[in-house]
């Protein structure tokens, strides 16, 4: 088995959110971060044989990464050979028990309260001024009739914030985010949130969701 770019790419974005991760058989790999408050899902074209756990993801990836067209063998028992032409890596499987698994029943979010459309520019502006500013918070905002991103410190009324407009709203609502917890792989998203404090990210360019839980002090 070879491992696609895109497949590549997800898996060192699944390794921000959680080091470790159980590989299901079939095509679907899904994670789950440490506090369970981000939950990630995505179909790929790749068939994995069987189940097997990865302890430290990023350490398997640079295993990979050292063979310039790595092939994957999983017909061992306990580990998976990595191999190109006369090289090739030993990598051994961890327990499933030591690793924090996403539940086996999909995710759905109670309500869908706020839907918008986030662009990939608006989003990569976002990641700018997160980098610009180191601004902890991000909320989705319902006032004046429009639905707004506004990163900034909700702790402190004076701090800097960005703003991009993503939608028009009757409503008036302030949904928080710890930026910390916007794990997201760059693109276009489809974004619904729940009052229930669960948010979902369809992403528009893979088969790919997640689930952000929002803070507490969120209202609807």
């Amino acid at each position: 088995m070879k491992l696609s770019d895109k497949t590549i790419a997800l898996l060192k974005n699944f390794s921000d959110i959680n080091q470790s991760i159980l590989f299901k058989k079939g095509n679907q790999i899904r994670t789950i971060s440490v506090m369970k408050n981000i939950l990630a899902e995505a179909t790929v074209q790749e068939e994995f044989p069987k189940d097997f756990g990865i302890y430290d993801l990023n350490q398997f990836l640079r295993g990979v990464f050292l063979h310039n067209q790595p092939e994957l063998d999983f017909t061992h028992e306990g580990h998976v050979v990595i191999r190109e032409g006369k090289t090739r890596s030993k990598y051994f499987f961890a327990e499933p028990s030591v690793i924090v698994t996403p539940p086996e029943k999909s995710l759905t979010l109670p309500s869908m309260d706020v839907e918008f459309d986030l662009s990939s520019d608006q989003l990569e502006k976002i990641r700018k001024a997160v980098l610009a500013f180191q601004l902890p918070d991000l909320s989705v905002v319902g006032e004046a009739g429009v639905v707004k991103l506004v990163l900034h410190d909700k702790k402190n009324d004076t701090s800097n914030d960005f703003q991009v407009i993503v939608g028009e709203t009757e409503g008036e609502f302030c949904f928080n985010f710890k930026v910390e917890n916007i794990k997201i792989i760059p693109g276009s998203y489809s974004v619904s949130i729940s009052s229930k404090l669960l948010s979902k990210f369809v992403n528009s360019d893979y088969d790919l969701t997640y689930y952000i839980a929002l803070e507490p002090d969120s209202n609807f």
